[in-house]
């Protein structure tokens, strides 16, 4: 039985190029609020496998994305958002997408037709049995993420995958596979819409829950993010001025003196 791929089903609406402008962003809102109840249907798999994650970081572990196209691009987004708004290092989520990083702004022919080039990516960075990888492509049948995820699993290594179609061929190769069903697409076959919103709404879930439960959020508040611009340093200095009931100016001293809200509050609280 020949596997079918929902992502590929025909649109539930026809003659968009007839639509007004306002019915075509009413329908594609409509479509979309379908997508966070395809993720909230997921959510014990996501937990089986953030509750995995949480202690292979604690031993130094990393968490890897792999994709193609969008979904390689969103791997990559995900993983560079991590060091500017928890003040980890860039090595402990890392992207990789078909291609290499030329791939992030134009498409690379055939990149995502290797078999064996994901592996040979997560080579190249020393990947082990303390690492997690985690292989996201809507249609669940790109070669560049099953050849790794066969692989990684081969070696013990924790392997997830990131779908929207159930009983995919990249799923297969998975420890945890996530499936968010979100249905055909509004353009069909364009799986940067509903199935790109989705693969953004687990990606954020998966980094966030595990941030948090590594210690990189006091109450709800991003104590360890970079100072990288003006608005970071007055967000900063809010929080410090706030939790520790000093005045602004004194604050935002000894959070340039620290160098990170978390510090900056240890050190008050420590003298």
């Amino acid at each position: 039985m020949a596997f079918e791929k929902i992502t590929e089903q025909s649109s539930l609406y026809d003659d968009l190029e007839k639509k007004s402008v306002k019915e075509i962003l009413t329908d594609i809102n409509q479509e979309d609020q379908k997508v966070a109840l395809a993720v909230e249907k997921t959510i014990p798999q996501i937990e089986k496998l953030v509750s995995l994650i949480i202690p292979r970081m604690e031993k130094g572990g990393r968490i890897f994305y792999l994709g193609a196209g969008t979904s390689g691009r969103l791997g990559v987004l995900d993983a560079s958002e991590i060091p500017p708004t928890y003040g980890m290092p860039n090595t402990l989520v890392i992207g990789l997408i078909a291609g290499g990083d030329v791939a992030l702004r134009n498409p690379v022919e055939n990149a995502e037709d290797n078999m064996e080039a994901g592996w040979q990516d997560l080579e190249r960075h020393g990947v082990n049995e303390k690492d997690t990888v985690i292989g996201i492509a809507a249609s669940g049948t790109t070669p560049y993420v099953i050849g790794a995820l066969r692989q990684a699993r081969n070696k013990g290594i924790l392997t997830a995958s990131i779908s929207s179609n159930p009983d995919s061929p990249m799923a297969q190769e998975a420890d945890i596979a996530i499936e968010m069903i979100v249905g055909p697409e509004y353009v069909t076959g364009s799986s940067r819409m509903k199935s790109g919103t989705g693969q953004k709404l687990v990606l954020n879930m998966i980094t966030t829950t595990t941030m948090i439960k590594l210690g990189r959020v006091k109450g709800n508040r991003m104590v360890n993010m970079q100072l990288t611009n003006a608005k970071l340093m007055d967000r900063g200095t809010r929080m410090i001025a706030e939790e520790l009931d000093l005045p602004y100016d004194q604050a935002k001293n000894l959070l340039l003196l620290h160098g990170s809200v978390k510090k900056a509050m240890d050190a008050w609280k420590g003298k």
